[in-house]
């Protein structure tokens, strides 16, 4: 057993903004109760483990931090293959004193002679350049399962020969059903680690199955030595575990593997995500739409190695594409007129470095028109964070001294990491509830126990809750803590409201504005009387992590704005009138 990869990558943002927890404790937790096996994390280079370009000494404290929590080895990737994004994750773990493991993103198809921009020769340079910086293990990351038995032994043994005393350790999804037989090719080739899912785990978006991988490899040279039926123990666990989760299962929209990944290239991680927004965004039965858009976005922005932070870039294009009916073509001629998703404009800024060919043109500048432009490494430009600072803030805020890894999450995750820690002074260590209690509220009459710490235990008992709701739609909830009698008010975020209809922008007026996609409010830019210009930013919307800026079509003076912050929309709903 090579590591256990549990922290890091989406998990870090999911614990606070779902979860409601510390990402920091959840892996101090598990480093107690799992003391003999490496950790690995997934470390996005200069993007630590958000979505964007963070200062120098941001990243370096971050690793540090995770170090210090109990992460051994550190899986340093970049969404583009940017070798300066990836040397200074490699120089900052480095310096934590973590294992470096160098990843290599990989897409494409080394096996098909017509694919010419991701080649062998691609990765053999790349690889040379990160061996050359004096890693530890190189890894293969194979984020949307394109590596076929093929061109895994065609790349696995082109590494093994140049670099026959160096660890390598290939990553792989099971979208399309293929990974058990390529990762078998890859060990054959000389791979020393792959990466697999206990098999109630695995399939379709996630990893290969250990289980099928142990028992094609016993007797072999390259048998594993763990003993199935233990491997099958701890399945049956996690068979089990999974059934409490049974409401976010992916199963409900995606019903077996498939290989159109070999067509439009989706990341496993985000493939099930995407098929979420959607629905999210009320296009649910339009998915197949989204994923042929998936393609003629990534070709739009210049065929992209596309993982977070990358792919959530092209992601959020094709999703716009759909949403606003719109073709490539469409895009391109249209492009200085779009009001395109941040991420997009962001991209096409450099804000996550320079990607491989270069940026495309001319629909790069017809977009940006005269907006600024970041050249070489994104983090090398902006200044240090003051964390010192960061922290006096957030304590004075929230009424308690906050640690260096509030301040950490606050650095990566700013408004997500202040809902966490709001949520916390309300409500304390939710963590500390059972899974099915946290999910689902305790039912009327039921009892349960929870252990705050070593020797304090709280036994609650759910009473009722009134009929009655008062005018600001909450409940009074009665229940029993410690035999004594308690009541509290909660919102009923599932009371009826009264219905409001709000106006729709008119397509035959220019002046007209309206929201792009469902969404809601996160920023209104003008005000009445102000006059404005084509392409000047009008108001910023936010959905599922997708934010758009929603520009101004004309020059004029804004005459209404209809909308404001935290304000929900539907699609084509009025944000502005312009004459």
């Amino acid at each position: 057993m090579y590591s256990i990869e549990n922290w890091g990558g989406a998990t870090f943002d999911v614990a606070m903004r779902f979860l409601h927890e510390c990402p920091w404790e959840r892996l101090e937790d598990m480093r107690k109760a799992i003391p003999n096996i490496p950790f690995q994390m997934l470390l996005r280079g200069a993007n630590g483990v958000g979505y964007t370009s963070y200062p120098d000494n941001v990243v370096y404290k971050f690793c540090e931090l995770a170090a210090g929590c109990g992460i051994d080895i550190f899986r340093v990737f970049d969404s583009l293959n940017y070798l300066p994004n990836l040397m200074l994750g490699i120089d900052a773990v480095g310096k934590a004193g973590g294992v470096v493991e160098a990843a290599i993103s990989y897409s494409g198809d080394i096996s098909d002679p017509t694919r010419t921009k991701y080649t062998l020769d691609y990765y053999m340079k790349l690889a040379n350049e990160l061996v050359r910086s004096g890693i530890h293990v190189l890894s293969i990351k194979d984020m949307a399962g394109l590596l076929k038995p093929s061109s895994s032994k065609v790349l696995i043994s082109a590494l093994r020969d140049k670099y026959p005393d160096l660890p390598i350790h290939v990553h792989t999804h099971d979208t399309a059903g293929l990974g058990v037989a390529s990762m078998l090719a890859c060990a054959e080739a000389g791979a020393d680690v792959v990466d697999v899912a206990v098999d109630s785990m695995s399939g379709m978006t996630s990893q290969p199955s250990m289980g099928a991988i142990v028992a094609s490899l016993q007797g072999s040279e390259h048998d594993t030595g763990i003993d199935l039926r233990k491997v099958n123990e701890y399945s049956a666990y996690w068979e089990q575990t999974r059934t409490l989760y049974a409401p976010f299962e992916c199963c409900v929209t995606m019903k077996s593997g498939n290989s159109d990944i070999y067509h439009n290239e989706i990341p496993g991680g985000q493939y099930t995500n995407l098929q979420f927004q959607a629905f999210s965004l009320g296009l649910g039965d339009q998915f197949e739409s989204i994923k042929k858009a998936y393609r003629e976005a990534n070709l739009l922005l210049g065929d992209l190695i596309k993982v977070t932070p990358s792919s959530k870039v092209v992601g959020d294009l094709a999703q716009f594409m759909v949403q606003n009916k719109l073709s490539a073509t469409d895009v391109k001629e249209r492009a200085q007129d779009l009001s395109l998703p941040k991420s997009v404009i962001e991209f096409l800024q450099g804000y996550l470095g320079e990607p491989e060919g270069g940026f495309p043109e001319p629909f790069r500048s017809k977009v940006l028109k005269d907006l600024p432009r970041v050249k070489g490494r994104p983090g090398k430009s902006l200044p240090p964070m003051d964390l010192d600072k960061v922290r006096k803030d957030l304590s004075a805020k929230y009424g308690f001294n906050v640690s260096d890894k509030d301040v950490m999450s606050y650095a990566m995750y700013p408004s997500v990491c202040e809902n966490y820690l709001e949520f916390r002074k309300q409500f304390g260590p939710v963590d500390k509830l059972n899974t099915r209690v946290f999910l689902t509220g305790p039912k009327a009459g039921e009892e349960i126990e929870v252990t705050i710490e070593k020797g304090k235990t709280l036994h609650i008992k759910a009473l009722a809750t009134s009929e009655d709701m008062t005018r600001s739609g909450e409940r009074e909830v009665f229940f029993a803590l410690n035999g004594q009698l308690r009541s509290v008010f909660i919102k009923d975020e599932n009371a009826s409201k009264e219905m409001t209809i709000h106006p729709k922008a008119k397509k035959d007026l220019a002046g007209s504005v309206g929201a792009p996609m469902p969404g809601t409010v996160i920023g209104v830019k003008v005000k009445v009387g102000d006059k404005v210009k084509k392409g000047q930013p009008l108001v910023v919307l936010s959905a599922m992590k997708m934010e758009t800026v929603v520009q101004s079509p004309i020059d004029g003076v804004v005459k209404d704005v209809a909308v404001e912050n935290n304000m929900k929309l539907a699609g084509d709903d009025l944000l502005i009138t312009i004459e």
